[in-house]
């Protein structure tokens, strides 16, 4: 996961609180170098409307998340790369990495179709994939084109 730089200091359940009412867009290609870039390039195939509250308890490592509906129709052809998490008031909140393998945001189908159903199948949050409240990790491993994280 990848946090927005203005959530980079929320903790897990702040960053599930904050989708409530929300949305989680599937999109056709890698996702940008941070969630706080905009996504240019890439095919939205479906969009999944958080419930509220988005999630409901955590079960053998996997997050339960709860959907205004659980398959959505996708809206145009392709793979699954990432998948951007908003607000209800469309702030983007984080990344995921999403597909049909050892990915965050799972599916049921390798691939997407207009029309056809999409459903996620699991979710879980990584923290190795972009948790800013590592600074420790951060400061031994910049990223190119990412500023660097201020420590209190």
């Amino acid at each position: 996961m990848n946090v927005a730089a203005e959530f980079a200091g929320c903790s897990l359940d702040d960053i599930k609180a904050l989708l409530d009412g929300g949305t989680l867009t599937v999109y056709s290609v890698a996702r940008p170098i941070s969630a706080d870039h905009a996504v240019d390039r890439s095919e939205v195939l479906a969009t999944f409307t958080f419930a509220t509250p988005a999630f409901g308890p955590a079960a053998e490592g996997k997050e339960t998340p709860v959907f205004a509906a659980n398959s959505v129709a996708g809206v145009s052809v392709g793979t699954p790369g990432f998948a951007r998490a908003r607000r209800a008031d469309g702030t983007t909140v984080a990344d995921f990495s999403a597909g049909p393998g050892n990915r965050e945001v799972k599916f049921a189908e390798v691939s997407c179709s207009q029309g056809a159903p999409v459903k996620i199948v699991s979710f879980r949050f990584d923290a190795e994939g972009g948790w800013p409240e590592r600074p420790e990790y951060y400061d031994s491993h910049p990223r190119p084109g990412f500023a660097m994280p201020m420590i209190p």
